[in-house]
């Protein structure tokens, strides 16, 4: 019986592979394998209150197990999400000081 199962069953998933990170793709931040979609970004969902099934929905080329991925990886690693947020924050607010001093 086990040894029928394991002809079945498929064979698992290493987590690790969701994750990837290219030096010129989003800046080297963290993101789902194969997608644009940086770990920093399902965290502001999942902070503005989404939960993984819902951002799915909201990216409909997402699977559940990549959001979890995302999301265990920002627990693994809060301190790198957090500074990375941080510092986008800083440069949105730069450029509007920037754009306000342009526009007459």
């Amino acid at each position: 019986m086990s040894s029928e199962r394991s002809r079945t069953r498929k064979p698992a998933t290493d987590i690790g592979a969701f994750i990837a990170r290219s030096p010129n793709i989003r800046g080297g931040r963290p993101r789902i394998a194969g997608t644009g979609v940086t770990v920093q970004r399902i965290i502001s969902w999942y902070k503005l209150g989404l939960s993984p099934e819902e951002i799915v929905d909201e990216f409909g080329h997402l699977t559940l197990a990549q959001v979890h991925a995302a999301l265990a990886y920002y627990h693994a690693n809060p301190d790198e999400i957090e500074a990375d947020m941080e510092m986008e924050v800083a440069e949105v607010e730069r450029l509007k000081q920037e754009q306000s001093r342009r526009v007459p």
